[in-house]
């Protein structure tokens, strides 16, 4: 059976870590946070232009949702650093 700490220091000794790179660049939690709030706004305004076009709703509910998936990745991120940094 293979325990928690047996895990952790498997994990631990990964040679690549995403998380640790962007935190190593200079990324905090902060900024993913920001990123995602600012990306709930973008969604609301590309949502918006695209109605005010000829574009069908369809197409603009679809510009809506592509970028509205945006904000829970940038919160996840954001997260994941906050955890990298303590």
């Amino acid at each position: 059976m293979i325990g928690k700490g047996s895990v952790r220091k498997a994990a631990e000794s990964t040679a690549w870590s995403p998380v640790r790179t962007l935190s190593g660049w200079g990324v905090r939690s902060g900024h993913a946070y920001t990123a995602g709030f600012a990306s709930i706004g973008f969604t609301l305004v590309s949502w918006l232009m695209s109605r005010g076009n000829d574009d069908s709703k369809p197409q603009a509910d679809r510009w809506g949702l592509f970028i509205g998936e945006w904000a829970p990745t940038f919160f996840a991120l954001g997260i994941a650093l906050k955890q990298e940094e303590g």
